[in-house]
């Protein structure tokens, strides 16, 4: 029998899509973002939902996605490395009309297809959109990622945009003008947001006697970070329409 390993699980979510949302962080990633805020997350824990115990347990709050035009979004770490669980939850959730949406980094073990089926919404994240930098960033391949947004576009669902800026790394025009060519292309965005990079996980870092790459860092000023966003919307909104 498919379980999967589920973190946590949070209701009356209010950022991670439209409307209310129950949030599902599962377990696993295979990237090590060095601005990471859930190391706990990393590594694969105990398998402690079956697709019908998770199921039940998000269609308790179905009354408030049908108020709300709310729904469910499977998080992480990185749900993509829990697909065949994803799905399965999935095709119980669609019989009750409940809106679906994903929060990855594209970087999962493939069967992006059948996943993506079940999806209506997928948010994005970007990590970088230079090769070498994306490395340096996550000590993993950009490829992967770019395999995933090349099925996203044959698959053709809607997709939302997360950029977290960190700063010294992407707060110039440089790496703005890239994260345009780079939208570009990807299909059926209809919004992008930028989230300043934060330290709230620091404290992880030592509970769990990892490294902080950026314990010394300074937070990203808020200010500064909305400045980028409304230069860098004004200029995607001329080569998409659709954009929020």
């Amino acid at each position: 029998m498919i379980k999967g390993a589920v973190d946590s699980i949070e209701t009356f979510g209010l950022v991670d899509g439209p409307g209310i949302r129950t949030v599902v962080f599962l377990l696993g990633c295979k990237l090590r973002c060095k601005y990471c805020h859930n190391p706990e997350m990393w590594k694969m824990g105990k398998y402690n939902y079956t697709p019908m115990e998770l199921a039940k347990k998000i269609l308790r709050n179905k009354p408030y996605f049908k108020r709300n035009s709310g729904g469910v979004t499977f998080s992480g770490g990185e749900p993509l490395l829990q697909s065949d669980f994803i799905i399965e939850v999935s095709k119980i959730l669609k019989k009750e009309n409940i809106h679906i949406a994903l929060d990855t980094s594209g970087v999962g073990n493939g069967n992006y297809e059948e996943i993506l089926k079940y999806v209506d919404l997928v948010l994005l994240d970007i990590k970088h959109t230079d090769k070498d930098n994306y490395l340096k960033l996550t000590s993993h391949s950009i490829d992967d990622s770019l395999e995933f947004i090349k099925v996203l576009n044959k698959m053709g669902n809607k997709v939302w945009i997360r950029q977290v800026i960190v700063p010294g790394l992407m707060d110039n025009d440089e790496y703005m003008d890239s994260l345009l060519e780079t939208l570009k292309k990807i299909k059926n965005i209809e919004r992008v947001d930028f989230l300043p990079y934060h330290k709230l996980g620091s404290e992880k870092y030592e509970k769990l006697g990892i490294i902080n790459p950026y314990k010394d860092l300074p937070e990203m000023d808020k200010d500064k970070c909305q400045e980028l966003y409304n230069k860098f919307i004004t200029k995607y909104k001329k080569i998409n329409k659709n954009i929020r």
